[in-house]
């Protein structure tokens, strides 16, 4: 994880935020505390991508269900109950504002689907979210403006991360109107990959579990205007990167990633790709029962080197 440092600090190395007062770690339910309640325009949108979730996906909810039961019957044919009851699953989920709209409805639905059926299986999971609080730098652009645009700022937006189902939560069905929030229309903004994953990386490593794996769903490399155009166009780049390969260094935690609608393989190793958001419950299923039923110790057999 990295260290904040002094806001402003020409002679800081590398990447670093220019300030932390305003970043959110929250869970779902609190995310008014942290970009605000709800306009009357938002709230109906958000009613309608709900009801669209519930009942206009019906056929599709069932279609995954089966391949769900189908694969987790596989699963535990492969893998001792002992195995599956010692790992922890964290899927993080990109929501800038490119997910916005049908990618998310999919990407709320899919999580739905990909939670129950790990959690049935015996494994720990977590649903995680990343975004910012607003857009082109937010509180810390106006502090860096305020203190006269100093050198090399480091990261200007406020980070916002989202807690929808902890590692804690021992449930084994649909997680219902628990998932509602990610559907805010309010809520994609801009997206800080590489500080994302140290988050959710080391909430795994809080784990007891001796597996872990994290399974991150993205549409597009990280960006975030403000931080670009003060650190030059390969920032939030280099910093994911950087991330990355300090991560698969270390050995620990199994890095996996989907691509939706972009080819996820320029960042990570383990990697698919999902052309469409109707695509992502199966992608995420089919990614998640190759690596579950491939030991750790022959977890590098499969991955192809990043370009």
């Amino acid at each position: 994880m990295f260290n904040p440092k002094p806001r402003g600090d020409i002679h800081t190395p590398g990447y670093h935020a220019y300030v932390t007062l305003h970043d959110w770690t929250v869970p779902s339910t609190k995310l008014s505390s942290a970009i605000g309640r709800l306009s009357d325009k938002d709230k109906s949108a958000l009613d309608s991508a709900w009801a669209e979730l519930l009942s206009g996906l019906t056929g599709w909810k069932t279609k995954n269900l089966i391949l769900a039961a189908d694969m987790a019957a596989e699963i535990r044919d492969r893998v001792p109950e002992s195995g599956l009851r010692d790992t922890a699953i964290s899927i993080l989920f990109d929501q800038s504002g490119s997910m916005r709209g049908q990618k998310m409805l999919y990407a709320a639905a899919s999580a739905d689907i990909v939670q129950e059926f790990l959690s049935t299986l015996g494994i720990k999971v977590e649903l995680l979210g990343f975004t910012t609080c607003g857009w082109r730098g937010g509180q810390s652009r106006r502090i860096w403006n305020d203190d006269g645009r100093p050198p090399n700022p480091g990261r200007l937006n406020d980070l916002l991360h989202v807690i929808y189902r902890d590692a804690t939560d021992n449930r084994q069905s649909s997680m219902g109107v628990a998932l509602q929030p990610m559907l805010r229309p309010d809520l994609p903004k801009e997206n800080i990959d590489g500080e994302a994953i140290e988050w959710a990386s080391g909430r795994l490593r809080e784990r007891p579990e001796a597996r872990k794996i994290l399974l991150v769903v993205s549409d597009g490399a990280p960006v975030d205007d403000a931080t670009l155009l003060a650190n030059g166009t390969h920032y939030l780049h280099d910093h994911l990167l950087q991330v990355i390969g300090e991560l698969e260094a270390a050995g620990d935690i199994e890095l996996l990633a989907i691509g939706l609608g972009f080819s996820a393989e320029r960042y990570y190793r383990v990697s698919a790709h999902c052309k469409i958001p109707y695509d992502l419950a199966g992608a995420m299923l089919a990614l998640l029962r190759a690596r579950l039923i491939t030991s750790q110790n022959t977890q590098g057999q499969d991955r192809t080197p990043r370009s």
